[in-house]
Formats: structure tokens, sequence, C-alpha cells
């Protein structure tokens, strides 16, 4: 049986920190996160959040890799609706990414956001 989207994504936010942009600009601010913004080029070229890079999703582990050597380093990861972010924390602990975390919030607050 397949799974669907909805259910898949419901089974990795069991064990994925998601946070407000708030929060996250809060946390970043002390502790020097990265925010990667996961959507294509194209639609962010439509809202940016201060602050991020650009990596889409079907990049991310292999560009991250080359970014950020440190497992530790807190990721925040946002994108349009939520999703993506949510699969891409997925992939990022997956390879070992110890301090990931999804931005909630819809893209319009999270762009007035200043995410230094």
């Amino acid at each position: 049986m397949l799974s669907t989207i909805p259910d898949i994504v419901a089974q990795i936010k069991l064990n994925t920190r998601i946070i407000t942009a708030d929060s996250a600009a809060k946390e970043m601010t002390d502790n020097k996160g990265m925010l990667v913004d996961v959507r294509e080029p194209a639609e962010r070229e439509q809202i940016v959040a201060a602050g991020s890079i650009n990596i889409p999703r079907g990049l991310l582990e292999m560009k991250m890799l080359e970014l950020e050597k440190d497992p530790q380093r807190p990721i925040y990861l946002h994108c349009a609706s939520g999703v993506r972010a949510i699969f891409a924390a997925e992939q990022l602990t997956r390879v070992g990414y110890e301090n990931v975390t999804v931005i909630s919030c819809p893209m319009p607050i999270l762009s007035q956001t200043n995410f230094l």
C-alpha cells in the first residue's frame, strides 16, 4: 500500500523540531544558525527571507555537506508551505546534522522577520 504525503509528513513531524519565525529569529541571534530556503530559485525570487541561503530540496544534502561541515550548527529550514522543509529536515538528520529545525510560518510573515 502506498503512503500519502500527509501521512508521511505526519510521521516525520513526530521527530522534527518545528518553531515559528519569531522564535527562530530570536534563537539565530544567539546561536549563529543557518537559515536555508529549500524552495526552487524561481519561487524565492518572489519573496526572500533576509539572511537566507537558497538550496533547493533536491540538492540539499549534497550542497549542505559542502557548505557546512559542523554537524552541530543549528540549521533552520523553510519553504512556502512547510512540507518541503519537513522532508528536508528528515534528510539532513539522516546525513548527520544534529540541530535541524523547521520554521512553520507562511512566507509573508517570514520575509518580514530579520534573520541575521
